[in-house]
This record gives C-alpha cells, structure tokens and sequence, in this order.
C-alpha cells in the first residue's frame, strides 16, 4: 500500500499520526507539494478522483481519499492497537465524539488557517472575515471539550483514540496563525500538553 502525504496539512497529519500510534510501519509514504499543485495533476486526480491529499493506494489499485476512511481501513487491517473502538457501545461513542471534533473544532480552525494565513492565498481566493468567524466558532466549541476532559483523560475512551487525534491535528495546524485554546479552559490545555509529550506527535509533526 502507498500513502500519498503532504506534510504541514491537517488531514494527512492525522493519517500520519494514526499509523505512528498503530506501528504500521509496511505502507510506502509518497510525498505530494500542494503549493505545487501536484495533487490537481491528471495522474493524480485519475486515481483519487479529487484534489484531495491524504490518498490512500491498496496493493490491487483502489485508492481512496478522506483521512478516517482511510483510518478506518486501516483499523481493519491493523486492528490493534484499536483506536476507533473495541466493541459497538465504544466504538459508538467514539465515533460520536469523532464526529463532533471533525465539525466543531477541526473544520472551523482549518477554515480559519485557510482564510487568514497568507502563504496559503496561493491556494485558493481568502476571505479573511470567514477565517476570523471560523476561529471564533472553533473556540466556542473547545468549552464543551473542555467540560469533557474534565471528567476524562481523553476525550473518548480511556486512552488516545482517533478522537483526540482529529482534535489535535487541527489545534497544532492552527498554530500557522497563533491560534492557542483560551488559558481557562484548563483541562483542553491539560490534555494538548499530553498530546505534545507523545512520541508519535514528536515523530508525525
């Protein structure tokens, strides 16, 4: 298998952090220069079929895109350690959380970076009171997190799961804009420092 990878956006990051924390170790790392715009090339759309990066290519030519379609594959394959849930009652629940990390923080804070960083004018035409909005939605949103880590290390489960991996990837990619969680949301900055200190960040980031 062959993942196609870029390395400062925010969904290969997860990608990346998915296999690093699984040990998957056997899946050839193919690099693609968004400012170049290699992933708008004809090779490249003729097999992910969009413009998207992360892509995931199987060993009989399937390729998909969207990161935790291809975290999900990869769950299968590589089933442990889980991270998308060992049984219905948890892996509904981290699905849920998942879910709400993707459309509450990670798709805000992606939006902001977007409209308000300068390098990335080049990649699409920004409108930077949509980015301002986008932070401030993003924001708004970690209190529930926050409200959740308060009574848990980790926002799903009882360990690190694709959760707190979508989270985080968003967070740290917000950084390009000097994005950082409020200081009174203290469990939030609590678990990002405990998300910092793993080695698979160290690596994957």
């Amino acid at each position: 298998m062959k993942i196609y990878d870029t390395p400062r956006a925010p969904n290969p990051r997860r990608v990346r952090l998915f296999m690093i924390e699984k040990g998957i170790e056997d899946v050839e790392i193919v690099p693609v220069s968004l400012l170049e715009g290699a992933h708008k090339q004809p090779d490249y759309l003729q097999k992910a079929g969009l413009a998207n990066v992360p892509m995931l290519e199987m060993d009989d030519g399937t390729c998909i895109t969207e990161s935790l379609a291809i975290c999900r594959y990869l769950e299968s394959v590589y089933p442990e350690p889980s991270l998308m849930g060992r049984d219905p009652k948890e892996t509904a629940i981290i699905e849920m959380w998942t879910r709400r990390a993707e459309m509450m923080v990670a798709t805000p804070l992606m939006m902001a970076v977007r409209h308000t960083h300068p390098a990335l004018g080049v990649l699409e035409k920004q409108n930077p009171a949509v980015g301002e909005a986008n932070a401030e939605s993003g924001t708004r949103a970690l209190k529930i997190f926050d409200r959740r880590l308060a009574e848990s290390e980790w926002i799903a489960a009882d360990r690190l799961t694709i959760a707190d991996i979508v989270a985080f990837a968003s967070i740290d990619f917000a950084r390009m804009i000097r994005f950082r969680p409020p200081e009174e949301l203290t469990h939030v900055n609590r678990w990002l420092e405990a998300m910092k200190g793993r080695e698979s960040v160290k690596i994957a980031l």
